[in-house]
């Protein structure tokens, strides 16, 4: 099992809780399944490292210890006879990485003096993606990956699973177990990886396994289907899941006489979902509007409205004439107030 950075949220941890986590690598040590484990971001390798304080082999528990393995900038790889693979990687002992931490793995050397181990690598960063994760605290590019001659190259510190090849090296991100934001859809897997040689070929494949138990849900409820507090609290409540993290807004034109409170109605919902947001970006509707001066912008645009509304009707296009005078009211409304074209 390969741990790819950010076992830990930071540095500071309680002691239990670096407990809790090494007696999980030992349940996989009883089972014979070795795990190695690489210092983050978040948990990097500096000189207060929680891997530095804290021996997680020896916390484990295992009877053999190296069934539990944390490579540093001092240990870099570890090799397991009897799967035929060597795994490696770069470390740095800050956060920030000076170089690429695919330079100097050792991969080629290695294939050239006979290793016919295979190759995997582990790396916490991002691929360099000009203009969103070129000035990550540790970046690498397409061509360094395919230079490497590994394998296989997990990767952490995107939360969303990502995968693809480089060159002959197959990658991939295999996310957060769980997700954490919203905008994390491809979180809570893991990944299964498949290393075949078949009459001297080899493949590698990746195979994403759901672990993880919590969803998001964005959804906009139109406020014009929505006569009460206690109609919409209904509403939400269809979708009541403990492992469910809601977020709901009100749209739309909604009724003058619609009284809602959103703290209110958070506070009746949240038992029901792991949490709940409620938005309203509604705008009330107009009254009965006043003739606009025909020279304003207003009376055109009413003009201009009414005399298709009265052709619809003339030729006896009833929904036509519906949506016309729909987009009137909406028309109206956003002149009324400029600030709602951002809303709508």
């Amino acid at each position: 099992m390969l741990v790819c950075g950010d076992l830990f949220d930071s540095n500071s941890q309680p002691k239990r809780s670096v407990e809790r986590a090494a007696a999980e690598l030992g349940r996989l040590a009883q089972r014979h399944i070795p795990a190695v484990v690489i210092p983050g971001t978040h948990d990097c390798y500096d000189a207060g490292s929680i891997y530095r304080v804290f021996n997680l082999a020896e916390l484990s528990g295992a009877t053999d210890p190296d069934m539990v393995n944390v490579l540093t900038d001092t240990k870099t790889s570890v090799q397991f006879a009897n799967l035929s693979v060597t795994v490696r990687a770069r470390i740095f002992a800050t956060k920030r990485g000076s170089e690429s931490p695919l330079i100097a793995l050792g991969v080629k050397d290695a294939v050239a003096a006979g290793d016919r181990k295979w190759q995997v690598g582990m790396v916490h960063g991002s691929i360099a993606v000009p203009g969103r994760f070129d000035g990550d605290d540790v970046s690498f590019t397409d061509d360094e990956i395919a230079q490497t001659g590994l394998d296989y190259l997990a990767l952490g510190h995107w939360h969303s699973f990502r995968e693809g090849k480089a060159g002959k090296t197959v990658w991939a991100y295999s996310g957060a177990p769980e997700p954490v934001a919203l905008d994390q859809d491809g979180a809570g897997q893991v990944l299964l990886v498949n290393l075949d040689e078949h009459n001297g070929k080899r493949t590698v494949s990746v195979e994403p396994r759901a672990v993880g138990r919590t969803r998001f849900h964005r959804m906009e409820v139109d406020a014009a289907t929505v006569g009460s507090q206690a109609d919409l609290e209904s509403k939400l409540r269809e979708l009541a899941d403990p492992d469910l993290v809601l977020d709901a807004r009100l749209v739309g034109v909604r009724s003058d006489e619609l009284d809602l409170n959103v703290e209110e109605l958070e506070k009746q919902l949240a038992g029901a979902f792991l949490r709940i947001r409620v938005r309203d970006v509604s705008i009330v509707a107009l009254g009965d509007v006043p003739p606009a001066p025909p020279d304003s912008i207003q009376g055109a645009l009413m003009r201009s409205f009414q005399a298709r509304i009265i052709e619809s009707e003339t030729s006896g296009d009833s929904e036509r004439a519906a949506e016309l005078t729909e987009a009137l009211r909406i028309s109206l409304l956003l002149l009324d107030d400029p600030q709602r074209v951002t809303l709508a």
